[in-house]
């Protein structure tokens, strides 16, 4: 099987005539457009995570799907691989290109093509933008739950492609519980339907497959989402607290009380002075942690739900409680946790976000452990976090024009990966895996799961053509990589020498 490809991938594949190929792509597609000479390359050689750079072999920006489907079909013919992108605000490198692959941009397909208040959907392109999907749908009382914090700017078939949450996915779910159907075209340039119009549908659900598959199964040409109800009334509380491990625990309370927020999100000192500091949200600059939990419904629930959620925050150990006054103050609230990672990007030359996910009970010794490998490593650690679902987004700082120190944040990270994953957690929650990640991945699942997933990529995509090198690392990588001890005490893998 021409498929257990790792980071060597262009070894892996036949180097590509490029000469050959923009002609024949010219050719066959007069009115493409087609990005070949360096300088207008070099803009697309990562995504948001800028630590790793390479530049693509050609740039193309379709206008029309009949375009991706006659580039596809080249591609195959060829053997040339294909990586997609959106926005490019991915954070794991998922969109990162490659020296000998084509990199197939979708932003241009921005259209939204229908709401529907009545089905309580939204058909829309991949290169639609998150919150204009919820702008559109406002006028009919209805949005689009998740909500990433780039959500102003990343698209949807991006956030399809790593399975995006947001601050409320914890009441409202991720982007896999908010879809109805998806429209892809296969490396082949076939199509194909995955879901239905209809809330459920017969086989297996290849919806659930696809979403968070990084862009290794298809292409996504059209996504069609659950739209909910704007709810009447939300209502936000912002608890502070001396100590994290205090705010951690209350975290456990608040579900433990059987309460679900609407959001439920956690800063510590760090990223609470970096954020006043830029957005003015009124955030207690000497508090340790703070929470912001947010709940939303009918008034009367509100109200009921407001008051059992403050004495939980006060016996948890809250030294202050605030309920946001009025509409704009709750919006500022939001706004500071928000534009918190651009916030501490102006008190560090660069950081490094991860993306972990542990059980809410495990977050006060997380947190913690984050704290002494911090201080083993010599690098700064602000942390941000849906705590709620407990995925945590340790923010890394470092100088990379210090040598030595990108390499530090980037063996810190692992740590931190590898202590979400040794409490029975997950090294991501949203981010994606991408080509950040994939050394964690050995950390996180066995050669039987390894194998499995390449058994499911093999079945889309044979040769191995869409985004390789990404998410699922090759055994032979896992035993290069070292990290044997997979979780739930699983003993190493007996099977790597086959490899």
């Amino acid at each position: 099987m021409n498929i257990l490809y790792d980071e060597r991938v262009d070894g892996a594949l036949p180097r590509v005539d490029k000469a050959a190929l923009l002609f024949e792509l010219q050719e066959s597609l007069p009115d493409l457009e087609i990005l070949h000479s360096q300088e207008d390359l070099l803009p697309y050689e990562c995504d948001g995570l800028s630590a790793y750079r390479v530049v693509p072999l050609l740039v193309v920006l379709p206008k029309r799907i009949e375009h991706v489907q006659a580039l596809l079909k080249i591609c195959h013919a060829r053997q040339v691989p294909v990586v997609a992108r959106g926005a490019g605000t991915g954070l794991s490198g998922g969109a990162l290109p490659l020296e000998q692959g084509i990199l197939l941009v979708m932003a241009r397909f921005n259209r939204i093509i229908e709401v529907n208040p009545e089905g309580r959907y939204a058909r829309v392109q991949p290169g639609v933008r998150n919150l204009a999907i919820s702008q559109a749908a406002a006028p009919h009382g209805l949005y689009y739950a998740p909500d990433p914090s780039s959500q102003i700017a990343c698209s949807i078939g991006g956030n399809v492609a790593e399975n995006a949450g947001g601050v409320h996915c914890l009441k409202y779910g991720l982007t896999v519980h908010n879809l109805l159907k998806v429209e892809i075209l296969t490396i082949e340039g076939e199509y194909m339907t995955l879901g239905s119009d209809a809330l459920d549908a017969p086989g297996f659900d290849l919806l659930a497959l696809f979403t968070g598959s990084e862009g290794m199964l298809g292409i996504v040409t059209e996504v069609t989402v659950k739209l909910l109800p704007k709810p009447q009334v939300a209502r936000v509380l912002l608890a502070s607290f001396d100590s994290v491990e205090k705010a951690g625990r209350a975290v456990g309370d608040i579900i433990a009380a059987g309460i679900i927020p609407g959001g439920l999100e956690m800063m510590d000192n760090l990223s609470i002075r970096a954020t006043e500091d830029f957005i003015h949200a009124g955030y207690p600059v000497d508090a340790a942690a703070i929470l912001l939990c947010e709940l939303d419904g009918v008034e009367s629930d509100v109200q009921e739900d407001c008051e059992c959620v403050e004495a939980v925050l006060r016996a948890a150990g809250a030294t202050d409680v605030r309920l946001a006054c009025d509409e704009a103050e709750r919006a500022r609230f939001w706004a500071g946790r928000k534009n918190a990672f651009p916030a501490v990007g102006r008190i560090s030359p660069d950081y490094y976000c991860m993306d972990g996910t542990i059980p809410r009970r495990e977050l006060p010794g997380v947190l913690n452990g984050i704290t002494e490998l911090s201080e083993q490593y010599g690098l700064r650690v602000a942390n941000v976090f849906h705590a709620g679902d407990g995925n945590m987004h340790p923010l890394i700082l470092f100088d990379a024009n210090q040598p030595g120190e990108l390499e530090r944040a980037e063996a810190l990270g692992g740590k931190i990966l590898e202590l979400c994953v040794a409490v029975g957690g997950s090294i991501t929650g949203e981010h994606g895996v991408g080509r950040e990640k994939i050394n964690q991945m050995c950390a996180q699942f066995n050669s039987d799961e390894l194998t499995l997933f390449h058994a499911v990529k093999h079945a889309f995509d044979p040769q191995g053509l869409l985004n390789p090198g990404k998410n699922i690392p090759t055994l032979h990588r896992c035993a290069e990589f070292g990290s044997m001890h997979v979780h739930h005490g699983k003993l190493p893998f007996p099977e790597l020498e086959r490899f």
